[in-house]
Parts: structure tokens; C-alpha cells; sequence
């Protein structure tokens, strides 16, 4: 019974709320190497919204496809990449987790009342070699917590 009761367990945590996502990329070094298994909560924004600086996986086809990458802009906020810094409403932004940096370019976008902007830890990369952007809130699956 207690084997039965375990194996329910484990498929209703990890089937339903804690997601096992294996990260495949370079652009979340060195916060998460490629290859590495985490896990993403998918309750974690029942009661409450994302946050600047959460890691969230986003939801590119269903559940098998999921990006992982950090909030860096919230709703309605003005955001722009001016030599590499990133500036929210005008101003810098302290991202003690970019260790490395480009100088990356991005005209000032104002975000949507339901959109995110997204980005990885690797700033170190060409931009065009990287996936940032405007993502909408119903794609964010949860956040990842390990």
C-alpha cells in the first residue's frame, strides 16, 4: 500500500506541479549549465506574479518544448540594451547574476499590460545568437526552483 501510495505520489508531483526540464544551451551560463535536469514549479504563480530576476521556462510547443530564462522587465515597463546595459524605464538596471557582457543594442520597447521581457544570463554571446525578448504571460509555465 505504501509503494502504491508513493508511486501516486511521485506522478502527481512530478507530472503535475514539479516539471523536470533539462536545460540545452549555453545562454543560462554559468546560473545553469547545459545538460543540467531542474525543476520548474508550475504552482509558483497561482497566488502571486512573476518577478523581476525569477527564472521562469516558457512554453514554446506544450510541455516538451520549454525555454529557460530570467525576467528582467515587467509589464507596462520601458526597456532598452544601450552598450551591453540593460535599462528599465531609463534606468540601469544591477544584474549581479551577467558575469560576462556584449555590447548588445535594442531600441527602447514599452511592454504590453500582460508581457514579460525575457533574457538569458549569458550576455557574453553575440545577441543574434541568443533568444530574448517580449513573451506573454500565459506562456510562462512556472518558475524554475532547482
Amino acid at each position: 500500500m505504501r509503494v502504491l501510495l508513493l508511486i501516486i505520489a511521485s506522478i502527481g508531483i512530478f507530472g503535475w506541479v514539479l516539471i523536470p526540464v533539462r536545460t540545452d544551451g549555453i545562454s543560462m551560463e554559468p546560473t545553469y549549465e547545459s545538460g543540467r535536469i531542474n525543476l520548474v514549479n508550475r504552482l509558483a504563480y497561482l497566488s502571486s506574479s512573476p518577478a523581476r530576476g525569477d527564472v521562469v521556462a516558457i512554453r514554446l510547443a506544450g510541455l516538451h518544448v520549454l525555454y529557460i530564462k530570467r525576467i528582467i522587465a515587467l509589464p507596462g515597463e520601458r526597456i532598452s540594451f544601450t552598450s551591453g546595459q540593460v535599462r528599465i524605464d531609463g534606468v540601469p538596471l544591477t544584474e549581479p547574476y551577467v558575469h560576462f557582457r556584449r555590447p548588445w543594442e535594442l531600441p527602447e520597447v514599452r511592454l504590453g499590460p500582460a508581457e514579460y521581457f525575457v533574457v538569458g544570463d549569458n550576455r557574453g554571446m553575440n545577441a543574434a545568437d541568443h533568444t530574448f525578448g517580449r513573451v506573454d504571460a500565459v506562456r510562462i509555465v512556472g518558475r524554475v526552483v532547482f
